[in-house]
């Protein structure tokens, strides 16, 4: 089974993930197998292992926007599902993508960073408005 038809990283993941490696020497591969296995299992076999959430009180209407909390990471061993590492994510269920738009380890920081989220999505339906338009 193919993972999704689009798979994006906003840069802002990109600088995260970057910072994240310091500590976490196998997470862009965890992040991989993240993908393959819990997001393909979640939104492509609506199997619910109560590790992925929907983001509530966004007020989005371009996609869903949902929290990750059961991410495996080698690098932490022992640890299992429960790593602490938060993946955040929108996901356009008729474009079959998958926008990354923040990791975090939940020993440096509590909450994902709604306003990153707001302002990515916001951004995103001026650019589909402005496309429709031509």
């Amino acid at each position: 089974m193919t993972t999704f038809n689009e798979i994006h990283r906003l840069p802002e993941f990109d600088k995260d993930i970057k910072k994240l490696l310091k500590k976490f020497r196998t997470l862009e591969e965890d992040l991989d197998i993240f993908i393959r296995n819990e997001l393909v299992l979640y939104h492509k076999l609506r199997k619910d292992n109560k590790g992925v959430f929907q983001i509530p009180g966004l007020d989005i209407n371009v996609s869903k926007v949902y929290k990750a909390k059961k991410f495996a990471c080698r690098s932490l061993k022992g640890k299992g599902v429960q790593s602490g590492i938060r993946v955040i994510y929108g996901y356009f269920e008729k474009e079959d993508r998958i926008d990354l738009i923040e990791i975090y380890y939940k020993g440096d920081k509590e909450n994902e960073d709604k306003d990153r989220i707001i302002r990515h999505y916001k951004e995103l339906s001026k650019k589909t408005v402005f496309a429709k338009e031509f």
